[in-house]
């Protein structure tokens, strides 16, 4: 009986550990770099490890990356465009797929162009070569962003192109400019030997288009059935973007040791533009991380709707939940 009773207690012991330390898959949008840090901060300051959370991160291919990724089941949770999490959604009705958490309430998707090349205003992209890779987030959102600024797309030449040969071929005068965030674009163009006054950068977001950006998402089938998972992955993750606005360079440090390769220097300077341009906004400041505005929200929707014809009547409950959002006034920034 001792013996089974030491049995049952260890079993016990395990089970309870077992429960405590609930693993998330997590699948970023893109590679390393700057912008990831913060996920990093969150791992190695202790944050997910304080909510019971063992957290893994892989790097991505694209903005839709990981929506199939996670709705699959393979990944619990990742990072995606919200318009992308619309579209699947609207495509593949019922998978279990949802953004839970707005990281970037201003998109970085943007136009990029060089002056020396002729692109010094948007219009001066008519007549001209456009790269856009077709797994883009910010390719993605072009058709409403050259019908919220008059651009004729017809008179556009797309020329489908790689990420790793979009900035190499602006560099090289092969296109007139590329779509892409405008962080990971601007600084690629820099260390490819392109002055910065000859990059001409134009934010979506600052020419008429209402969209949110890139989302924490989550499978719903395991948001369900573990909700404080999810809440405390949100948590700690937002205590990972503090820790990397008070010390951007002590997280890209921590990010480094992931991808030794990289530039600390580089990745640092990313990371600062993306938490000034796209995460740290008026609107987060003012109300915390992670929310969406309902009248902005629908505003996007209808814009969406302009350039994307739904098979099914657009649902942005299923798209974006505020569910798992704490309520413990953690996801402040100030």
């Amino acid at each position: 009986m001792f013996h089974r009773a030491l049995t049952l207690a260890a079993g016990l012991m395990l089970a309870g550990g077992a429960h405590a330390e609930t693993a998330i898959n997590f699948a970023l949008d893109w590679k390393f770099e700057g912008p990831a840090a913060p996920y990093f901060a969150a791992i190695d300051n202790g944050h997910f490890a304080a909510e019971g959370l063992k957290v893994e991160v892989q790097a991505g291919q694209g903005s839709l990356d990981a929506i199939p990724k996670v709705a699959t089941g393979a990944f619990q949770m990742g990072f995606a465009d919200m318009n992308s999490i619309a579209k699947f959604l609207d495509q593949n009705p019922g998978a279990p797929v949802t953004a839970v958490m707005i990281v970037y309430d201003k998109p970085p998707a943007a136009m990029v162009g060089r002056k020396s090349l002729g692109i010094s205003a948007l219009k001066d992209i008519e007549g001209k070569v456009l790269g856009a890779p077709p797994p883009d987030g910010a390719w993605s959102q072009f058709p409403a962003f050259a019908k919220a600024t008059g651009l004729d797309m017809s008179k556009i030449t797309v020329e489908p192109v790689g990420f790793p040969t979009r900035e190499p071929m602006l560099a090289e005068g092969k296109v007139a400019a590329v779509t892409g965030f405008s962080f990971s674009v601007f600084l690629n163009l820099t260390r490819l030997g392109v002055p910065a006054d000859d990059i001409s950068v134009f934010l979506m977001a600052d020419n008429g288009v209402e969209y949110y950006g890139n989302a924490v998402i989550a499978n719903t089938d395991f948001a369900k059935a573990n909700p404080e998972a999810v809440t405390g992955f949100i948590r700690a993750l937002a205590k990972g973007w503090k820790d990397a606005a008070a010390e951007p360079e002590k997280a890209v440090a921590q990010m480094i040791t992931r991808t030794p390769a990289s530039d600390v220097g580089l990745e640092t300077e990313r990371l600062k533009i993306a938490l000034t341009q796209n995460v740290m906004t008026d609107a987060v400041k003012a109300n915390g991380m992670g929310k969406v505005d309902a009248a902005r929200y629908a505003r996007s929707i209808e814009q969406l709707k302009e350039i994307y014809e739904f098979k099914n009547a657009p649902t942005p409950e299923l798209y974006y939940t505020d569910a798992y959002l704490p309520t413990d006034g953690s996801l402040s920034m100030n």
